[in-house]
């Protein structure tokens, strides 16, 4: 098993519906250890950045509106196989698909509406990483 760190993104829903507890105590529950925990606004620019893949799609637009309907909490997390133990533990990006008993069939509604952002790699992860946190905001221990 390989130590990494994945970045998850609460999105507006978890914020909204008050689940963001809720789901991080499930996270630690699996041993995972936050690195690093912050509210924020996210602008244009860093929601360009972050859904460059599907920047020039019609959907966009919602994309960007809800992303930035709220503050989200954005959240590295440590531990071993993290990247896919989390995404695991997530379930299907479209919620509707997802399992009861995994996070965004509890608590997600829809392919956007879905609670969390997740890494689905360690490239991804790194360049999330950096892209939502500064070196000097996480921290070993």
């Amino acid at each position: 098993m390989a130590t990494e760190t994945s970045l998850i993104l609460f999105k507006p829903d978890a914020i909204e519906n008050n689940v963001v507890g809720t789901v991080l105590a499930r996270f630690q529950s699996e041993g995972f250890i936050i690195r690093g925990i912050k509210m924020m606004q996210l602008d244009d620019a860093i929601l360009t950045e972050h859904y460059s893949h599907v920047a020039d799609k019609p959907f966009f637009p919602e994309i960007t509106e809800f992303m930035s309907r709220t503050p989200v909490i954005a959240l590295a997390l440590e531990g071993n196989d993290v990247i896919d133990r989390v995404r695991n533990l997530l379930g299907p990006t479209n919620s509707n698909e997802a399992p009861e008993g995994t996070i965004r069939g509890d608590f997600g509604k829809d392919m956007m509406v879905n609670v969390c952002h997740a890494s689905d790699g360690p490239d991804a992860a790194a360049a999330e990483i950096a892209r939502f946190f500064k070196d000097d905001e996480l921290f070993s221990y």
